[in-house]
């Protein structure tokens, strides 16, 4: 967790108190090109957007908590750690209007869990990384629990994976994130 995100974020405006209600929006420099996500986030709440400056992920992690079987669900309290980075996939997406395959998403996932400080050639994995970022600068989160939520999500996305090139993940699981 980190306190000075959270009272940047509130004076801002931005309630901190449900990340659900929270997304990194996707920004586009002079010539229509989707910007990474650096240190300074963007951070959409509503109609308001505040940037925070926020630490890499290995400098957030928080004590040694142990997350449950992530096979058998529900897994109610860390629905709003999925929510964030699901919510930010799926804006991306819509916003970019490139819903990527299930293998793309899950490789995206992968490497989230791996290298979560680490770049990569998709810019939505700056935006995914964002929004892990952000989910624990508001609240504790252990390593262990980061990594099994990223190895969900990369599990979610094989497990829609139907052939090269299926949708599957985004048509089922991210439209519904998006109420679509």
């Amino acid at each position: 967790m980190d306190a000075n995100v959270v009272a940047e974020l509130e004076k801002a405006g931005v309630k901190v108190d449900d990340p659900k209600r929270l997304f990194i929006p996707v920004e586009r420099d002079e010539q229509g090109r989707v910007k990474p996500v650096g240190d300074e986030v963007p951070v959409r709440f509503g109609d308001i957007t505040a940037h925070v400056q926020l630490q890499p992920v290995a400098k957030l992690w928080t004590g040694d908590r142990q997350p449950p079987n992530f096979n058998k669900p529900p897994f109610f309290e860390y629905e709003p750690f999925f929510f964030l980075i699901e919510a930010t996939a799926a804006g991306f997406c819509r916003d970019t209007r490139h819903a990527e395959n299930d293998q793309e998403f899950a490789q995206l996932y992968r490497h989230l869990s791996r290298r979560p400080d680490g770049n990569h050639k998709n810019p939505m994995f700056s935006h995914l990384r964002a929004a892990a970022r952000l989910y624990m600068s508001l609240r504790d989160v252990s390593q262990a629990e980061f990594e099994a939520v990223a190895q969900r999500l990369h599990q979610s996305a094989n497990t829609y994976s139907a052939h090269v090139g299926s949708q599957n993940y985004f048509l089922n699981v991210l439209r519904q994130v998006l109420g679509a």
